[in-house]
């Protein structure tokens, strides 16, 4: 990890940029779920600050660390382990969008999932990516998780490059059902660490 960056488990006052972080690491589509779900008058990120601040769930600030580079947040990490077993539940009742994503996370019960790794632009290529993989990689160790895993769009090779470096390999793959609007088209691809190199 790079010395002069600075991890620390999220709060409440940070749920604004986890906000934008989470759609810059869903290249936006989750800003796309939540103009359907905001209330009446209510802007889309005011809705993602919502979540943020929730204190259950996936999108909680609660299973978030942030990256501090030169005294501003760089970048987040936003992780937990899968259920083992993994219940799919009544996909019907998904979006469709997300039915791929669930399916590729029931593959992996019990690993530590990288939900979400994101970096503001202005702090990329100092490592702050790699750095919060190790502290996934620490984090996993804690929850005594075997292996860690993250679901990546095959057409984002760079972070999929990134998760390579660090010891994941692809799994599984299913075709991925993004909004008409959305330029990206291709696959979500499972990429797990394997047994020998997880922590």
């Amino acid at each position: 990890m790079t010395s002069d960056i600075d991890y620390r488990p999220a709060t409440l006052a940070d749920s604004s940029a986890l906000a934008v972080l989470i759609d810059i690491a869903g290249e936006g589509l989750p800003a796309f779920l939540w103009r359907g779900l905001k209330a009446p008058g209510q802007s889309v990120l005011e809705f993602g600050r919502y979540r943020a601040r929730r204190e259950e769930g996936g999108f909680s600030y609660r299973n978030a660390i942030i990256a501090e580079l030169d005294d501003e947040i760089a970048g987040t990490l936003i992780g937990y382990p899968l259920d083992d077993p993994y219940e799919l539940g009544n996909l019907d009742e998904l979006p469709e969008l997300l039915r791929p994503m669930v399916k590729l996370e029931a593959q992996a019960p019990g690993s530590w999932y990288v939900n979400v790794l994101a970096t503001f632009p202005e702090f990329r290529r100092r490592g702050v990516g790699e750095g919060l993989l190790a502290v996934a990689d620490e984090k996993a160790r804690e929850a005594g998780a075997a292996t860690l895993s993250v679901i990546v769009g095959s057409w984002n090779q760079g972070a999929a490059r990134l998760y390579e470096r660090a010891g994941y390999v692809e799994s599984a793959r299913q075709e991925a059902h993004p909004p008409a609007e959305w330029t990206h088209r291709g696959e979500w691809v499972l990429m797990v660490k394997a047994p020998e190199t997880a922590p």
